[in-house]
Order: structure tokens, then C-alpha cells, then sequence
């Protein structure tokens, strides 16, 4: 079976000659920008002889506000990019050029951030959630806005970038943050907005619900969010593999590793890191299940680490 379809069915739920694997981390320096970049993708893809790439949008994390943002009400001044854009457009051609070298050998996720993360990228943190405070309805103004350009990205990295889906990265659903309500209410409208657009050009999307911040998020937030791949910090929530397919329906699940320097994967020997991939593959229902990790692996990992957990798979 080759690499696209094994991903392809585990993500629909069907049968896969082995499970498919995929890790990622942030590239940087010369690597994050550029053909360099593009090529960076390419040769750690042909390294490690994991089954799909998930592109990164390094370079691009801080979403171009361009107005000034002082006071609540400013936000309704926010107007969408548009598609010719160089937020936009660079990131289309990443994907064009990363697709172009793989010429559909497997398939291809690129990272779009829900506005929700744009909006704080652009300003901080603690600008958006005070005048959220203040003026919500101004705030889920600018997160509209900014919902129609990061669903004109989606499209354009789908039809144009060829990708074969977007891995949609969810975050601000901490316990301290916002009440279940507060979330639903505020945020989740841009978000399914993104995603819904997304769905309307593939079928095969993943959504990350980020722990970056190490806090437990209101996973029921998310649950309901039409993606056909779950992907979450199990070791910061708590919640499995298995119990997680069935929290989100039975949708396919990624994941199993702890992404962290403490964990087997980053610091453990050859034969932990052999042993704790087949003790993961041999508790779970493997049907609808790809392994990879909670989030971005560190960059300084040991890249041969993550061929041992593929050459493993090959022989279970």
C-alpha cells in the first residue's frame, strides 16, 4: 500500500496495511524561509520515510494587522487581506513548491492557525482578551475578518498549493481562559467558520487542539468541530487514544507521543523508543488511528529517533 492511501484510509476509517506515522517540528534560520524551506520539507519527508508532511507555517506566524489597534472599537476598522497578499500568496507557494517535488508520492497538510490565534499573533495576548472584556462584539468583528482570509488560505493551499487537507490549529481553549459559554459564543463561530470553507474543497482535514500552554483545554469545545482527524495534547489533557475516538465520535485519532524533552521519544534509547511504539500500536483499535505526537517535536531533536519509531511500525 503506498503512502497515500494507507493515510488516506486511516483517516476514513478503513483498512491500512501498517499504521501511518508523521512528526513534525519548526524549522528555522534559512530553513524557514524560502526554497530552503521547501527543500527542508522535502529532504527530513525523504529522511525519516514517514508517511505524510504536515507543512509548517514558520515565517508566517504573525498575521499583518493593518490598522492600529489601541482601543476596543478600533477592531472594526479591520478589513480582510485578500488572497494576493503576501501572507497568503507565500504561503500558497510554499505548498505549490513542497507539492510540486513530492508529485503526490503522500499526502500534504499545511498548518493554518484559527483567527482566534491570528488576531493575538498580530497584537498580544493580553490586548485581545482585555477588550474582549470590554467589547466583544467588536473583537468577533476583527475574528470574521480575519476568518475570511485564513479560509481564502485554505482554499488556495487546497486547489492551487495542492495539499491534500489542512491541519487546523485550535488554541485559547484553556480551563483559566474562557468559560465553555464565553468559548462558544466568541470564538467557535470564526473558527467553524475557517474549517467549514476548508471541508467545502477536501474532505480530508485535521484539527490540533493546541496544548502549547501545558493547561488543560475544554476539549468539549472542539468536539463538535466537523474535522475528519482529531489530533491533542494527550498528555496534558489526559485523555487517550482510545477514549479520545470515542469522546470525538469515533473520528480518526493522531497522536500517542509526548512531544516534550522529558519524553521517550526525544531522551529514551533505541530499544525504549521500538518498545513504547509497539506497546502503543498493541492497546489500541488501530483502524482509524495515525501515531505522531501531542505537537511540534523540539527542533533540536535527533532526527534518526523518529526513524525508529517508522522502521518499527515496518516490523510489527
Amino acid at each position: 500500500m503506498d503512502k497515500k492511501t494507507r493515510v488516506l484510509n486511516a483517516m476514513n476509517n478503513q483498512a491500512v496495511d501498517k499504521v501511518p506515522v508523521g512528526f513534525w517540528f519548526h524549522f528555522s534560520g534559512d530553513e524557514a524561509k524560502g526554497q530552503a524551506c521547501i527543500d527542508a520539507h522535502v529532504q527530513y519527508y525523504k529522511n525519516s520515510d514517514i508517511d505524510f508532511i504536515k507543512i509548517m507555517c514558520d515565517g508566517y506566524f504573525e498575521f499583518p494587522i493593518a490598522v492600529e489597534i489601541q482601543e476596543a472599537a478600533d477592531w472594526r476598522k479591520l478589513k480582510p487581506l485578500g488572497p494576493d497578499h503576501p501572507y497568503i500568496r507565500g504561503q500558497v507557494e510554499r505548498a505549490k513548491g513542497i507539492n510540486a517535488q513530492l508529485n503526490g508520492e503522500c499526502c500534504t497538510f499545511y498548518n493554518v492557525f484559527a483567527p482566534f490565534s491570528c488576531i493575538r499573533f498580530g497584537t498580544s495576548d493580553e490586548l485581545v482578551m482585555r477588550h474582549l472584556k470590554e467589547d466583544p462584539e467588536a473583537v468577533m468583528y476583527a475574528l470574521n475578518v480575519i476568518a475570511q482570509d485564513q479560509a481564502m488560505l485554505s482554499e488556495l493551499l487546497i486547489t492551487e498549493g495542492k495539499c491534500t487537507g489542512v491541519y487546523y490549529c485550535l488554541q485559547g481553549g484553556e480551563m483559566d481562559r474562557f468559560s465553555y459559554d464565553e468559548y462558544r459564543s466568541w470564538i467557535t463561530p470564526s473558527d467553524k467558520y475557517v474549517l467549514e470553507h476548508a471541508n467545502e474543497f477536501s474532505d480530508n482535514n485535521m484539527a490540533h487542539l493546541c496544548g502549547w500552554a501545558g493547561i488543560k483545554n475544554r476539549l468539549e469545545c472542539w468536539q463538535d468541530y466537523p474535522a475528519k482527524a482529531f489530533n491533542w495534547a494527550i498528555y496534558v489533557e489526559g485523555l487517550g487514544l482510545k477514549e479520545g475516538r470515542e469522546f470525538f465520535g469515533g473520528k480518526t485519532v493522531i497522536g500517542g507521543f509526548d512531544n516534550t524533552k522529558n519524553s521517550v521519544l526525544y531522551s529514551g534509547s533505541k530499544d525504549e523508543v521500538e518498545r513504547f511504539t509497539n506497546e502503543l500500536i498493541a492497546a489500541q483499535d488501530t483502524t482509524g488511528m495515525i501515531l505522531g505526537a501531542d505537537c511540534s517535536l523540539p527542533g533540536d531533536i535527533d532526527r534518526q529517533r523518529i526513524g525508529w519509531v517508522v522502521n518499527a511500525l515496518k516490523q510489527a
